[in-house]
């Protein structure tokens, strides 16, 4: 009997395709660091081929072994990628098949349309835990960062110009804040991952009695409580790359929010703000002046969104016009895919370790967050506090802003006189607005980065990040 090859052309054509036409539509170049999972799959499949009658005992037992053989070659590099057999679906059942003949059984009721959907979303499950525990490192390295500095004082921004004072550790945790949100989408992500579309065949399932329910349970596609999560449409299972989408877009807003970060860090240790220090380590210098020291690390986090961005559009863009069901420009997903998990993880682990080594320049933080010009708007509470509508106190404290630049003095340097001769309501207490330790005092509202409020919620942070 003749040994038929297992690659996509069959015995439909009289001839295999171009060399040139095997360099274009081959995905083994990329899709090969799915081999992990597609073993998964395919041990996961031969087991619920042997419970149906498919498979002998020993033919499982032999393919199972074959498999466990290809993945050491493969872990250990030893294993030859063959660009003609196209994928890495192809080139482990070729494999499989030269070593062990029941290998040739293994595709029963399998297309590479459910096989390539199934590898992808264990994948995209693996790449979403490693992820989640990314961030995680990170928002631990902000609020360390934090605590390390809890009594450090900055100025707060609005259009980048001085607003009000707030805490270092304030600023850090709006971070902690805007990457928890990351989290609970990579967790709703997780949910619509975690689907198993594996025996929806090509486009329209199987005659054979599959039995999905246990290839679900194998494969780890259950709820919290166990019940195995099996897609209900086969058409719909073999094209729907709605989960790499929603991956891609929940990238996309975790590298906006790295992207701030660095812009903030970037901005911080310039000379002309000079708050922070980064460690040698995660700079770099310059080729012409010696005396550079560059925030290239942040400044590539930065860079890096433009290409995150990108992907979450050429993914959209592939998509849009598909017809049902399965076509071979979803081939074209997983570069795309895979570039915005390696981006977006990369990024932020190596964020979280530039600053565990970074300091705080105490004394430049100190000198702006002295600005007695971030507490004009506390001097306008204090009017408010006087019966004072608040429109009519902005007005004045303008006024008092305007007196203090006309007479070339910081607003806690004008006398009792000046004050009262832009409005009577000014009392012999009104200068002791500018005492900032009793005005951040005064800030605990839920959220605000008052002295006590700020510890409360490192505190919290840090037992949440503990668990």
């Amino acid at each position: 009997m003749k040994k038929i090859s297992p690659v996509s052309r069959s015995g439909r054509f009289a001839r295999g395709p171009g060399t040139d036409v095997t360099q274009f539509t081959e995905s083994i170049s990329f899709d090969w660091r799915l081999w992990r999972h597609d073993l998964l799959g395919s041990l996961a499949h031969a087991a619920m081929l042997r419970k149906i009658g498919v498979l002998s005992k020993a033919e499982a037992a032999a393919i199972a072994r074959g498999l466990d053989q290809i993945g050491r070659e493969i872990a250990a590099g030893k294993f030859r990628w063959k660009p003609e057999l196209e994928d890495v679906h192809m080139n482990v059942e070729a494999a499989l098949t030269r070593r062990v003949p029941a290998g040739a059984k293994l595709h029963t009721a399998r297309s590479r349309n459910d096989q390539v959907a199934l590898d992808m979303r264990l994948w995209l499950r693996d790449e979403i835990v490693l992820l989640l525990g990314e961030i995680a490192g990170l928002q631990r390295a902000l609020v360390w960062l934090g605590e390390k500095n809890s009594a450090v004082l900055i100025p707060g921004y609005t259009h980048l110009q001085r607003a009000q004072p707030v805490s270092l550790a304030h600023h850090l945790l709006a971070y902690v804040e805007m990457l928890e949100r990351d989290c609970e989408r990579l967790r709703n992500c997780y949910s619509r991952v975690n689907v198993c579309p594996l025996g929806s065949g090509a486009i329209a399932g199987s005659t054979l009695p599959l039995d999905r329910v246990f290839v679900a349970k194998a494969l780890g596609f259950v709820d919290a409580n166990g019940k195995p999560r099996l897609t209900q449409n086969s058409m719909d299972a073999v094209s729907d790359r709605d989960f790499a989408v929603e991956f891609c877009a929940a990238g996309a807003l975790l590298a906006v929010h790295l992207s701030r970060l660095a812009e903030d860090t970037i901005l911080w240790a310039s000379a002309e703000f000079n708050f922070i220090k980064i460690a040698d380590a995660y700079t770099t210098g310059s080729s012409l002046m010696p005396q550079k020291k560059n925030p290239d690390i942040v400044e590539l986090a930065r860079g890096k969104t433009g290409r995150v961005f990108g992907n979450l559009v050429a993914l959209l863009t592939l998509l849009k016009g598909l017809p049902m069901t399965y076509n071979r420009d979803l081939q074209e997903d997983k570069e795309r895919l895979f570039d915005t998990a390696d981006t977006v993880r990369a990024t932020t682990r190596l964020m979280a370790a530039m600053l565990q080594n970074t300091k705080i320049n105490r004394a430049a933080c100190a000198a702006a967050a002295g600005d007695p010009a971030l507490l004009a708007t506390d001097l306008a509470d204090y009017l408010v506090r006087k019966g004072m509508p608040f429109r009519q106190a902005h007005h004045a404290v303008g006024a008092v802003v305007a007196l203090a630049e006309k007479s070339g003095k910081p607003l806690n340097r004008l006398t009792l006189a000046e004050l009262q001769a832009v409005d009577k309501t000014f009392g012999r207490d009104a200068m002791g607005v500018f005492d900032l330790k009793r005005a951040m005092a005064k800030r605990n509202l839920t959220g605000a980065p008052g002295t006590k409020e700020v510890v409360k919620q490192l505190a919290r942070w840090r037992e949440q990040l503990s668990e």
